[in-house]
């Protein structure tokens, strides 16, 4: 059985539809949430859920081997990313490697990077007049959203789109895409 831990800084809609996508499956398990923002409505998915969550601190995260061996205490075969905010750090990198995925709102290399996250890539594809956007799925290196692109789906961005327009046809294609392509890596 392939046990996933979910990563998420946010509302945690990403990590929820990922959790229903394979709730029926019996070689698919999603059996962790992990969150470093204890205010994370992915707390309050996981509860809804009946999946196990773990609040860390940014410290823990970074500078220690705590979350490593958490992960590996649950016997975590794939690390998915889903709205977290923090760069993984190399000892979770060298431990899983090509085994963490993140899916980035944009066509990477365009609109990367830190701070791009978010209304901040959708604003900044809207103010650059970009005529198409989409999401890419990417395995995790070391340097934000540079990874090895396993996966990509665009749309026309139209001269109309306001930044939330954007947001909601990116969410559309990550609901649809994400858990089919995890599913493929599996």
């Amino acid at each position: 059985m392939t046990r996933i831990a979910i990563f998420a800084s946010g509302s945690g809609s990403n990590a929820e539809n990922i959790a229903n996508y394979f709730n029926l499956n019996e070689n698919v398990e999603v059996s962790l949430f992990l969150t470093n923002n204890p205010n994370a409505f992915v707390v309050e998915r996981a509860k809804k859920l009946g999946v196990k969550s773990y609040i860390f601190n940014k410290t823990d995260f970074t500078k220690t081997d705590q979350i490593l061996r958490f992960l590996q205490e649950n016997n975590i075969n794939l690390i998915v990313l889903a709205g977290f905010l923090l760069k993984i750090p190399e000892n979770l990198i060298k431990s899983y490697p090509n085994k963490i995925v993140n899916i980035h709102p944009a066509l990477l290399p365009k609109f990367g990077g830190k701070g791009m996250y978010g209304d901040n890539v959708h604003k900044a594809v809207v103010e650059a007049k970009e005529t198409e956007s989409g999401i890419t799925i990417h395995y995790v290196n070391e340097n934000y959203d540079e990874g090895k692109i396993i996966f990509q789906e665009k749309f026309d961005v139209l001269p109309t789109d306001t930044f939330e327009n954007v947001a909601e046809k990116i969410h559309k294609l990550e609901y649809k895409h994400y858990p089919e392509v995890i599913e493929t890596l599996i």
